[in-house]
């Protein structure tokens, strides 16, 4: 912390000649407005003056915090295209760059990077108060960061091989598998049965599940659409109002995650002319249909859809699906195209927070995504899950595992509830 405390105050001290070093000063050639109360003939006209932003400077244990005024000219994008050079003259790894209130920004001088120090989460196996927002991780500032629930459709989660995507999803899991009012429901397109992939250990408290086969997938997302509908037509008789968040999850209605790990393996379109080919292709197609219908329609009934894939482009995840999911978080990125695809457009904006910037093993299990109630994004370090703590509190809770579709039906008379279709078999209606 010392070290810390000497460099705020050599910033502070050095600030307004490296500023004018690094082009972050404005001229002002207005005279000051005592200057204009001198009339007298021959009164040597003022000079132009040279501004350069207030700072005030924070120090904490991994560097500086400086919080700078801004100017007319001198913005965020001002200091992001200085922030390498202001690293160098700070003795900094990094210097982010981040929006404060208006007409402000903060700066974090950063002498080596918080969020490379691995933390893990131990689950308590006690039911979470907060049934409305998804807990994340922390930022770089140590303050928690999570992606809401409430009113919302999805979220997308994007990233390489080995960054922390099924981790974060079995953590997910983990941490809502103890309340009764929420329900699970998996398809992981890594593995040809759930039983034998990354979500093994929580399967238990998941109520319904699918590997990569396209059918198998197919007919569980056909299940959930049905939820969806069926929802949808009893919702003001069950609860008194059409949007179930209004009256907030329960163990007889409750909140259903849907999973869709690896979901480039049930969206993408097969090419070929065969029967098998077109089959597939159909089935796909129709794979975008129906998760486009829960993203789009699960909001108000209680259905939250995370597609989760490494690279969220438009034929991984449909830009109908993609768009429409009210949150998205990234794990590493090869591209910068990638990290646009999966976080949008606005990232091109705050280069220093492109999960591209995040390789190495210490970044494992660190994210990008937006920054909630402000401009600009945030990085986050996701918390490492031990598969047997997960499997510990699935088991101790898999007795709370209920298929919504049953809990729906005792709740609803049968003719609220929309008629299966029959089967091939059956007989004939007299």
């Amino acid at each position: 912390m010392r070290r810390s405390i000497r460099q705020a105050v050599k910033i502070r001290m050095t600030w307004a000649r490296l500023a004018k070093m690094a082009g972050l000063s404005v001229t002002d050639r207005t005279p000051p407005w005592l200057s204009s109360l001198n009339t007298s003939k021959g009164a040597p006209e003022p000079k132009p003056r040279e501004l350069v932003p207030v700072v005030k400077t924070q120090p904490d244990r991994y560097g500086v915090i400086v919080h700078i005024k801004l100017l007319p000219k001198v913005g965020i994008k001002e200091l992001q295209d200085k922030a390498r050079f202001l690293a160098d003259a700070w003795g900094c790894v990094r210097v982010a760059v981040e929006a404060g209130k208006p007409g402000h920004a903060t700066l974090r001088a950063i002498r080596h990077d918080p969020l490379t120090g691995h933390t893990q989460y131990v689950p308590t196996g006690e039911p979470p108060t907060d049934l409305t927002v998804w807990p994340v991780g922390r930022d770089e500032y140590g303050a928690p960061v999570h992606i809401e629930l409430k009113n919302k459709s999805g979220a997308v989660v994007a990233g390489g091989v080995g960054g922390g995507k099924s981790n974060q999803l079995t953590a997910l899991i983990t941490y809502f598998g103890p309340s009764p009012a929420v329900q699970f429901a998996v398809i992981d397109g890594k593995v040809s049965d759930a039983a034998h992939g990354d979500y093994a250990d929580v399967l238990p408290r998941v109520f319904a599940h699918a590997g990569h086969d396209l059918r198998e997938a197919n007919a569980l997302l056909r299940r959930l659409v049905k939820l969806l509908h069926d929802r949808a037509t009893a919702a003001r008789k069950v609860l008194g109002t059409a949007n179930m968040w209004n009256v907030g999850p329960s163990e007889q209605w409750p909140l259903v995650i849907a999973i869709i790990d690896e979901s480039h393996t049930f969206f993408h379109d097969h090419k070929g002319g065969d029967k098998e080919t077109r089959a597939l292709s159909a089935l796909a197609a129709e794979n975008v249909r129906l998760t486009g219908l829960l993203v789009k329609g699960g909001r108000s009934v209680g259905i939250f859809t995370v597609p989760a894939t490494q690279k969220a482009t438009g034929d991984a995840i449909p830009t109908s699906i993609r768009d429409v999911c009210s949150a998205a978080l990234s794990f590493y990125q090869r591209t910068t195209e990638a990290a646009v695809a999966a976080l949008g457009d606005d990232i091109r904006n705050w280069p220093d927070m492109d999960p591209i910037n995040l390789q190495g093993s210490q970044y494992v299990g660190v994210a990008s995504m937006a920054a909630e109630g402000r401009p600009g994004f945030v990085r986050v370090r996701t918390p490492y899950l031990d598969p047997a703590s997960a499997a510990t509190v699935a088991l101790a809770t898999a007795h709370l595992t209920q298929d919504p579709t049953v809990l729906l039906a005792n709740l609803t008379a049968p003719s609220l509830r929309k008629a299966e279709p029959p089967e091939d078999d059956a007989p004939a209606a007299a």
